[in-house]
């Protein structure tokens, strides 16, 4: 049995690239839990999809040794897109280490990541990364941190992920400051259900960190939640490589629970998992309910493939809590799946594991945000599609979310980011400087003009160094309408979007301009159109491929040319009434038209 006192339970946050998977390899080598014949860069990063990134999209749980303590390790993603993720990991451990590259500084999702620990409570041990690096600014970096925490200069660790500079000190840092766990070893089981996967042959395996009591292989498990029973097949430990078997699960400890569920939803991330014959009164609190910030349509490409699709859905929201999905039916593209994510990349990465991880190729409708519409009769809906916008007579006014935003900027870049945010119809709040060269300009912006562009463009104005940061505010009044897209004379339910009044043309043909450039030509014209109800806003033309039926033609007179042209014309005719509503879009043109 392992002493709670000789436990530590702790997570690494950051702003994405500031070296955390990197730290967490020098850790796992230093500590002997990975061999160094099979030491590997971001071992963690299990996913072919991480690795190709080169970004964490999972939480990465392992445990380690280290003189006489055990250390249990979550890895935790940088982007914005995965705070879900961050926050999960935070309720299952007592402390976390703070990481900021030395050569970039505090970054926006630095200090999102702050806040998220700070509400927890939890032991924060600011460290600075990439110590080694010609372009490390130490001073500086120090400066900030000590503007954002409070905390003392001596307090912040500097090391290099790479080369382990420093690395054994912030382990001893680790055991020093972060408190041991304080669970009651002898109270009936409980334990936090921080994540899970489902395995073909053992049901779901939830990963749990255990509050109080024990869980061993043979105990009846229940999930206080869901109410589901099923036997303990295993217990162990999350090691790198897989699963490590125990004999019993202990108080403090974070592991994983072999439940031979079959049933995925019986086991939510969030639950509280106790024993059937010493059932713990109390649940925990388990974790905020996510929001969802974007929503798409995802329809397999193979309409008879709706019912693997649904199987592969649910298995991923097991995997991945932030996922919410409802069925969908579309007229132009069948049945799939209404999906709310937390951000376009969110999206990205969903369609590309259901096509890597479940061999389903998808379409991917444009996304959208959530919008509250309020009817003549004051009725109110929530509108996650712009195919459910009711008829405009019948709407009295329609509400769009709003996000807070802080942005982390150069102080030569503070013009150029300000002028971007009130292109996008951002409301300044205030400026706070985290040193003399950089400061956090705090705006309020509509999440629609986040989640088309504005990310990429804010690298843009300024060369690269801004970072982003927002969560949801409220609900404000827009003047938005539908803008229908149509392809050969036929309306594509996929491409149809809510767009601001005072920009549907611009958008419409920007979109049409797009298509024109991503739709394979045919052996006939195909149109684009962009409209709102009757009227075509902007319009554009796919030219047909063009055989040349004069080819075999020699001397002559003209009207020989003239009667095959004419004949060549008819058929091209005949061919477009034919191929209304026939031209086959490929998948990935809807990914470029929404990324416009």
């Amino acid at each position: 049995m392992i002493p709670q006192a000789k436990i530590r339970n702790f997570c690494i946050i950051a702003h994405i690239d500031h070296g955390k998977s990197t730290l967490a390899d020098r850790f796992l080598e230093i500590t002997g839990a990975v061999e160094k014949r099979k030491m590997k860069e971001q071992i963690l990063d299990s996913m072919d999809l991480e690795r190709e990134r080169g970004i964490t999209i999972k939480l990465a749980p392992a445990r380690m040794e280290y003189k006489g303590f055990t250390l249990n390790l979550i890895d935790t993603p940088g982007h914005v897109d995965f705070t879900y993720e961050v926050s999960r990991s935070l309720a299952a451990v007592e402390g976390t280490i703070l990481l900021v590259d030395a050569t970039q500084g505090v970054q926006a999702q630095t200090v999102g990541n702050l806040f998220f620990a700070i509400e927890q409570n939890l032991t924060i041990i600011p460290v600075l990364n990439k110590i080694d690096l010609a372009a490390a600014n130490v001073e500086k970096c120090v400066e900030e941190l000590v503007q954002l925490i409070g905390c003392k200069p001596e307090e912040i660790l500097k090391v290099s992920g790479k080369t382990g500079e420093g690395v054994p000190e912030l382990l001893d840092e680790i055991i020093a400051k972060i408190p041991s766990p304080a669970g009651k070893e002898d109270e009936a089981a409980r334990g936090l259900v921080f994540d899970s996967k489902f395995d073909d042959y053992r049901g779901v395996v939830a990963y749990v960190r255990v509050i109080d009591g024990t869980f061993r292989a043979g105990d009846k498990l229940q999930l206080m939640a869901s109410m589901a029973e099923e036997e303990i097949l295993e217990v162990g430990s999350l090691g790198v490589g897989g699963y490590h078997k125990l004999p019993e699960l202990e108080t403090g400890q974070i592991g994983y629970v072999v439940t031979g569920l079959k049933d995925i939803l019986s086991c939510r991330v969030g639950d509280t998992m106790t024993i059937a014959n010493r059932r713990a009164t109390q649940a925990l609190p388990g974790y905020k309910e996510v929001r969802p910030m974007v929503f798409a349509g995802i329809f397999p490409l193979d309409g008879a493939e709706f019912a693997r699709l649904r199987e592969a859905m649910e298995k991923l929201k097991l995997n991945d809590a932030a996922l919410i999905f409802e069925p969908e039916h579309s007229p132009a593209v069948g049945y799939g799946f209404r999906c709310g994510l937390l951000g376009l990349l969110h999206l990205e990465i969903v369609k590309e594991r259901l096509e890597r991880e479940y061999n389903i190729e998808v379409l991917v409708t444009t996304p959208s945000v959530a919008y509250w519409v309020t009817k003549n009769n004051n009725e109110r809906i929530l509108v996650k599609s712009p195919l459910e916008l009711p008829d405009p007579s019948h709407i009295k006014n329609i509400e769009e979310p709003w996000v807070r935003a802080d942005i982390v900027t150069p102080k030569d870049y503070i013009g150029a980011v300000m002028s971007l945010a009130q292109e996008k119809r951002g409301i300044y709040r205030n400026t706070e400087f985290l040193s003399e060269s950089r400061a956090i300009l705090h705006y309020e912006i509509p999440l629609a003009m986040i989640i088309v562009d504005f990310y990429d463009r804010l690298k843009s104005v300024t060369s690269g160094y801004a970072s982003l940061n927002y969560e949801l505010d409220n609900y404000r009044n827009a003047d938005v309408v539908r803008l229908d897209i149509y392809v050969a004379e036929e309306r594509e339910d996929a491409f149809a979007t809510l767009v601001y009044s005072d920009e549907v043309e611009r958008v419409g043909r920007a979109i049409v301009e797009k298509l024109k450039d991503s739709i394979p030509k045919q052996w006939f014209v195909i149109k684009l159109q962009a409209a709102v109800g009757g009227k075509i806003l902007a319009s554009e033309r796919i030219s047909a491929f063009r055989k040349d039926v004069t080819a075999k033609l020699y001397g002559g007179d003209v009207t020989r040319k003239r009667k095959l042209l004419e004949k060549q014309k008819k058929g091209k005719a005949k061919m477009a009434a034919m191929g209304k509503g026939s031209v086959e879009i490929p998948s990935d043109v809807y990914l470029k038209v929404f990324k416009r």
